[in-house]
């Protein structure tokens, strides 16, 4: 009897390790909840979407099926709630993290993942600084601040023909960071920056700056910074009068944003760059049609902005873990970081030396007939 007793509980330990080996666990981590949960969530969806697929094909690490598991957690947008998720998945031993969302969140959480050995890969945190610090664990896929607000410092001056430009940010990491790309590439393209002001990321009364800014009489006025700012941005410019060209960079590029400003919103008056895209005609648009099709079937929901690229940052991921055979972060990070031709539904994706993607693509857009409309690809 008492041999049987302790073959049963050397079965019920060795059955509980074998368990514990067959599931692997790696986290999402965005705001969820806040002025921009619409963004959050549509992440973490794509997260959800790429997670319930790997494990509807079965999936296989060194040769061990296992299961994937998705935990999701909530930074607000807010650094200090993000750096306390991120000690919570440090201490969870998670495997990998997709996130954050916010460049603010992402690069404070970034070092907390690094002395942990966690690879963390943003979907759409575009402050350079992010994989500037030096940490192996950190990577994106989409293209940065310099590039996405250089690009729109050139097309403001270039073709929107402005030659007066007032600059807004929300003193975000992400904000400020894109604010003075755009603001460098409009000074250097001819453009005369004529107003620069600041507001926060939360307000929602813009008169004393939007006062000021409508006494220079700018041609054109860029905002850093997100949909759920600029929205109320754009109503009370319509209220002063002010019928500049309004830019903006991917915080902007949402369709919340056509609900958000509403009537406030002309033809051709609204234009943002998205980090990412995905050439016409290109034989990934294919796939990102379905992608986009299959999101709306599973949540009822159009694709905000990042939930492909999230979607594309978990496979990525699990795939090298497949190539390494382990799910050990130390072992699959040398993997991850030598990928240079995944197939993703965003288009190609290899990363160089920081961690960031390789010829990333920027999508040009414009709010047409109360619609964003796609302008045009550019890598």
């Amino acid at each position: 009897m008492k041999l049987k007793t302790i073959a049963a509980a050397v079965l019920a330990i060795t059955s509980g390790f074998a368990f514990a080996q067959s599931v692997v666990t790696i986290a999402h981590v965005g705001p969820t909840s806040g002025a921009i949960a619409h963004l959050g969530k549509d992440n973490e969806n794509g997260a959800i979407m790429a997670v319930e697929e790997i494990n509807a094909a079965g999936l296989t690490i060194g040769g061990q099926k296992v299961t994937l598991k998705l935990l999701t957690e909530d930074d607000a947008a807010d650094p200090k709630q993000g750096t306390a998720v991120a000690q919570k998945l440090a201490d969870a031993k998670v495997s990998g993290v997709i996130g954050h969302l916010n460049s603010g969140t992402s690069i404070p959480a970034s070092k907390i993942y690094s002395d942990a050995g966690i690879p963390q890969i943003s979907p759409s945190a575009t402050n350079p600084k992010y994989t500037r610090q030096g940490f192996k664990t950190t990577f994106r896929v989409v293209a940065d601040d310099t590039q996405l607000g250089g690009t729109l410092g050139r097309y403001a001056v270039n073709t929107l023909k402005g030659k007066t430009l007032a600059v807004i940010d929300d003193r975000t990491a992400y904000g400020q960071g894109v604010a003075e790309e755009f603001k460098k590439a409009a000074e250097a393209a001819g453009g005369q920056v004529v107003a620069r002001e600041f507001t926060t990321d939360k307000a929602t009364d813009f008169a004393a700056i939007l006062t000021t800014i409508k006494g220079k009489k700018p041609d054109v006025v860029f905002f850093g910074g997100m949909d759920a700012v600029a929205g109320p941005m754009l109503r009370q410019m319509k209220s002063l009068g002010i019928s500049a060209k309004f830019l903006g960079g991917d915080g902007i590029c949402s369709s919340e944003l056509v609900k958000l400003a509403g009537d406030a919103v002309v033809d051709n008056q609204v234009f943002c760059a998205e980090a990412g895209g995905v050439e016409p005609g290109s034989k990934f648009a294919a796939a990102k049609d379905a992608f986009d099709k299959k999101f709306k079937a599973k949540f009822g929901v159009d694709v905000q902005v990042y939930a492909p690229y999230v979607y594309d940052s978990v496979k990525l991921m699990v795939a090298a873990m497949v190539k390494a055979g382990s799910s050990d972060p130390a072992k699959y990070l040398p993997a991850l970081a030598a990928t240079k031709d995944f197939q993703g539904v965003t288009g190609p994706i290899g990363f160089d030396s920081k961690g960031d993607i390789i010829g990333g693509a920027l999508t040009l857009k414009t709010i047409k007939g109360g619609k964003l409309e796609e302008l045009s690809v550019i890598r």
